[in-house]
């Protein structure tokens, strides 16, 4: 049987499943594997395999030492390339390729995310949808790359999650859907770290603002902040935050 090449949009697609996955849930027997498989006619093996090749030039796993399988690298790498010069448009491009090869319409597939765009007209609702979309795909990458679980409380209900951004969405275009830019923290948390009441080290230990700490007679400090002084965040399974990042919010927006 002659093999079928991979097309630019299958890898596209391979690429959008393997920033939503854990490392260690690429494999052939996942659901998501599986299914990706039955839409662009592959088997879940090889779909698998161009998960492995994707983490073989991921600078990440790299830096680990772990090398993947980099015998299909060489088609996947334009794919990681295209991606680190312009994560929007790839991103919102492979959620397009994926609505259509579904036969829903982006519209339909992100209801919920793009409610309240009526007023929208032309180019600006195509903006708008745009934004919505990649911003609810971030959301996907950064809750799967802590595995559904707040960060500094392991709450693991999805509804009170967000992706939180280390630098804010509005201050740096080009790392907006960074995956190194976002921590899943619960809502109160999330709130916390983007008006300054808490930080994270570079060593990915909490700090305190002192707005927050000056109220340590008050119950809800004792029932919510005090036991985060000096906390070990948990790590995600890739993409830890980067340092730049980090650096970035303590200098800039944490309350010393």
């Amino acid at each position: 049987m002659t093999q079928r090449n991979w097309t630019k949009e299958e890898l596209i697609l391979a690429f959008n499943l393997y920033l939503k996955l854990p490392f260690g849930k690429m494999h052939r027997s996942n659901p998501d594997v599986i299914y990706l498989a039955a839409l662009i006619n592959r088997t879940p093996s090889s779909v698998a395999m161009r998960l492995s090749n994707y983490a073989s030039i991921d600078p990440f796993h790299r830096a680990r030492g772990i090398k993947g399988l980099p015998g299909g690298a060489k088609q996947c790498q334009p794919i990681w390339d295209e991606f680190e010069e312009n994560r929007e448009d790839l991103i919102f491009t492979s959620e397009q390729i994926l609505a259509n090869i579904e036969n829903e319409t982006i519209e339909n597939k992100f209801s919920d995310a793009l409610q309240n765009i009526d007023d929208f007209q032309g180019e600006t609702k195509i903006r708008e949808i745009k934004t919505r979309v990649n911003q609810n795909v971030f959301r996907q990458i950064v809750l799967s790359n802590y595995t559904g679980k707040c960060a500094l409380s392991g709450i693991d209900i999805s509804g009170l999650l967000v992706a939180s951004h280390i630098i804010p969405w509005s201050v740096n275009e080009k790392e907006r859907l960074n995956p190194e830019n976002g921590i899943c923290l619960s809502s109160l948390y999330d709130k916390a770290y983007d008006r300054g009441f808490i930080g994270i080290t570079t060593k990915h230990k909490v700090l305190i603002s002192d707005r927050i700490a000056k109220n340590s007679e008050k119950e809800y400090f004792n029932k919510y902040f005090s036991h985060l002084k000096g906390l070990q965040m948990n790590l995600p399974e890739k993409y830890y935050p980067k340092k730049e990042f980090l650096e970035y919010h303590l200098d800039e927006i944490f309350e010393k």
